[in-house]
């Protein structure tokens, strides 16, 4: 077998370890389709290189990969480390509390071990591009750590969460996968206390436990999808459905997927789901799109862009 080939098994290899606790030698045999002594060898390649990979002997046994005491070095073609370097540069500017100065010294260190030929590019890139961040809120890295190892493993989380009205109640969650809109960061997950799927946000989340208690994963919706839903109709005491005379992907381009919903609708028309807490403001949102458009439901929108429109006229001196 190649080098080449052989360098590929054992970044699968890799993978796999990294995506659950623990892994019978016959297991890893099988995902990579080669004998248990092929699993050895490249698990021996792994330490090698600065991975610690520790091994249990006997029934149950198998390999689990450890926290290192050092970062191995990083095996990345052209396009990986040109990718990797931007990413950096656009987390110097998120959302995640202290990950903007971790992003900027991970860039540092990668400048430092890159050829300059692809050095040149990144900085290209860099100095071609600027970054707009709008008000976001800050997480603990911590905490997406805690939660990331819970979805991973599988094991419900035990937290406080601070309702809409100020009140805080213990909430005990099987969780799936967080999801970033951008300005703030979801977490879909089984609610054990009200045997549903809940959206919490992770900035109302305080006292935050993985327990040990591990859970069977059950049939979920789209957690992207079923986030959407959640930040954009849930919160508000209007939701409009309005068919907008252009195609779905137009009207996405004018509102993030924090604010509505847009779904495909048939002869050139799609569907925009917004909530909102006053319909002057609906109306305006969606007036100012530029589409014809169709107001659905609620009834009372309709009254409200009629209001808007007898005052627009009369600004303009044609009413």
């Amino acid at each position: 077998m190649s080098v080449e080939a052989t360098t590929e098994r054992v970044l699968r290899l890799l993978a796999l370890l990294q995506h659950r606790p623990s892994w019978t030698a016959t297991e890893l045999a099988a995902e990579l389709g080669v004998t248990d002594r092929s699993v050895r060898r490249d698990v021996e390649r792994l330490r090698a290189v600065g991975y610690p990979v520790h091994a249990t002997a006997g029934v149950g046994g198998g390999y689990q990969l450890g926290a290192g005491t050092r970062l191995p070095p990083l095996l990345l073609d052209d396009d990986e480390a040109i990718a990797t370097a931007v990413s950096l540069r656009m987390a110097s500017g998120g959302t995640v509390a202290g990950a903007g100065e971790a992003a900027l010294r991970a860039l540092a260190k990668l400048d430092q071990v890159m050829p300059p030929r692809l050095r040149a590019e990144v900085r290209a890139v860099h100095g071609a591009t600027e970054t707009l961040h709008g008000p976001g809120i800050e997480i603990d890295p911590e905490l997406l750590v805690t939660l990331a190892r819970a979805c991973r493993d599988a094991v419900r989380v035990r937290f406080r969460y601070a309702a809409r009205d100020g009140g805080e109640r213990e909430r005990t969650v099987e969780p799936v996968r967080m999801v970033a809109t951008g300005r703030r960061w979801y977490l879909m997950a089984w609610d054990t206390g009200r045997a549903d799927w809940r959206t919490f946000r992770l900035d109302r989340m305080r006292e935050v436990v993985a327990t040990t208690w591990r859970f069977r994963a059950r049939e979920h919706p789209d957690p992207v999808a079923y986030v959407q839903r959640s930040v954009t109709e849930a919160p508000y005491r209007y939701l409009a459905r309005v068919r907008v005379h252009a195609r779905a992907d137009q009207v996405r381009e004018l509102v993030p997927p924090q604010v509505g919903r847009v779904e495909e609708d048939r002869d050139g028309w799609c569907v925009l789901v917004v909530g909102g807490e006053e319909l002057d403001w609906l109306a305006v949102h969606v007036a100012r799109l530029g589409f014809e458009a169709e107001v659905l439901e609620p009834p009372e929108l309709r009254e409200a862009v009629a209001r808007l429109a007898r005052r627009l006229a009369a600004m303009a001196g044609t009413g």
